[in-house]
């Protein structure tokens, strides 16, 4: 896949990064955490326990991290998620990585919660290893969720003149992003692969890490109704939507899973690509 363009690279780095709505809070409480093997794995492959935690958000996985005995550094360009997750004990400096000023600190793994698409794929690979340790390991990893077809087609059948623009928008900002906004890629594999592989080939082309490694976990978690229409307005794409048409399609979303019985099984796959630092410069 392509890099992101020049153009983008600067609206990333001096725009408006509240991307979820402004409501730190109920994304915190909508989003799902990581699978505790997956955090086990990965600080077990560490060589210390300092992290930096890249695009942290409102510090999900970093109190996760936290939990298992690391000391948790959070960057973040979203003042108000910084702010929130400040107040959950998680030291957080708002930044965009790209731009974030190193200090000379150095980590013993850099880890990303389905932010790693928001990075610029070559810059973010080079300031990984730059602030890393020897040893040290790069793990961004994502949650892959595979939506009902149903549910997907609920938001973009009911508003297809928003769903197509916004849509559009979405990918020019996020190209990579795991998130099926419009509903017409269902296939998981089509639709998440891409993004681990170009991540995989983005740390081999950089020559300052082993072989990457792909770790994967699926899991399943089940929706109430109010649960999902909590937790779909935290999208990046949906959230940017005006009130009305919002209300418009969580009503929508509303009829479809009273439909499906007022709750349903959501399959994710998260998976991990990881590599460990080997240069030593």
């Amino acid at each position: 896949m392509a890099d992101l363009p020049q153009g983008q690279r600067a609206q990333r780095q001096q725009g408006d990064f509240t991307h979820f709505g402004g409501d730190a809070a109920l994304y915190d409480s909508s989003k799902p955490a990581y699978p505790e093997d997956l955090i086990t794995r990965i600080v077990a492959a560490m060589p210390g326990r300092d992290i930096l935690n890249v695009g942290c958000g409102t510090g999900i996985e970093a109190r996760q991290f936290q939990a298992a005995g690391c000391t948790v550094l959070g960057v973040d360009p979203d003042a108000p998620m910084a702010e929130f997750a400040r107040g959950t004990g998680v030291p957080v400096e708002v930044s965009t990585f790209e731009t974030w000023p190193t200090a000379d600190r150095r980590f013993d793994a850099v880890v990303s919660g389905t932010a790693w698409h928001w990075i610029d794929p070559v810059a973010g690979v080079d300031k990984a290893a730059q602030v890393l340790r020897p040893g040290g390991l790069l793990a961004p990893f994502h949650h892959a969720q595979h939506t009902p077809p149903e549910l997907a087609d609920a938001v973009g059948g009911s508003l297809p003149a928003w769903t197509s623009r916004a849509a559009d928008a979405y990918r020019r900002v996020a190209p990579h992003s795991p998130f099926d906004v419009d509903g017409r890629r269902r296939s998981s594999a089509e639709l998440y692969q891409p993004l681990f592989d170009e991540i995989a080939g983005r740390i081999r082309q950089s020559n300052r890490f082993s072989e990457p490694e792909q770790w994967r976990y699926g899991w399943e978690r089940t929706y109430s109704r109010d649960e999902w229409l909590e937790l779909l307005p935290t999208y990046g794409a949906i959230a940017k939507l005006p009130s009305e048409k919002l209300a418009e399609a969580l009503e929508t979303v509303r009829t479809v899973i009273d439909r499906m019985g007022g709750s349903f099984s959501l399959p994710y796959t998260t998976v991990a690509v990881v590599a460990v630092r080997t240069d030593t410069g």
